[in-house]
């Protein structure tokens, strides 16, 4: 397995790490992210809405699971943003379609809290990793 990592020093980095990152996406991807609160996730998501077009203010869907996010480009037409950190049972995103979305080639599924879900997870997937840095502002962010 391929990793890499990657240390921002403040939340702007983090941001233009997700524009860059967006810029790989292709359409049909699922993105897993980990890390404690406060890790950059939520952060590193609106960048890549940001590298993707997206109009609309990305903010996290931790009250309701799931966003959707129309995309104004050819291939990829919908950032889908869920947030399984309210997740107690898997059962619970039966109601949401989100498997729906999963290897969609006209979607980009991110899921924060992805450790919560797993086991429904796709195999084929990206898996980014969230830390603290030593900084006080700074992230490590690993990518496999």
């Amino acid at each position: 397995m391929n990793k890499k990592k990657i240390i921002t020093k403040n939340q702007k980095q983090t941001l233009n790490l997700g524009k860059s990152f967006a810029q790989r996406l292709k359409g049909g991807e699922v993105v897993a992210l980990y890390g404690q609160l406060g890790t950059g996730k939520t952060t590193f998501i609106k960048g890549i809405g940001q590298g993707l077009k997206v109009r609309q203010t990305i903010t996290s869907p931790s009250f309701i699971l799931m966003k959707i996010y129309p995309i104004r480009k050819k291939r990829i037409k919908y950032l889908i943003h869920l947030d399984a950190y309210r997740i107690k049972k898997v059962e619970e995103l039966s109601d949401l379609n989100v498997f729906d979305y999963f290897n969609q080639p006209d979607s980009v599924c991110l899921i924060e809290w992805a450790d919560r879900i797993e086991k429904i997870l796709p195999k084929e997937r990206i898996n980014i990793y969230f830390d603290y840095g030593k900084k006080e502002n700074e992230r490590i962010i690993i990518f496999q």
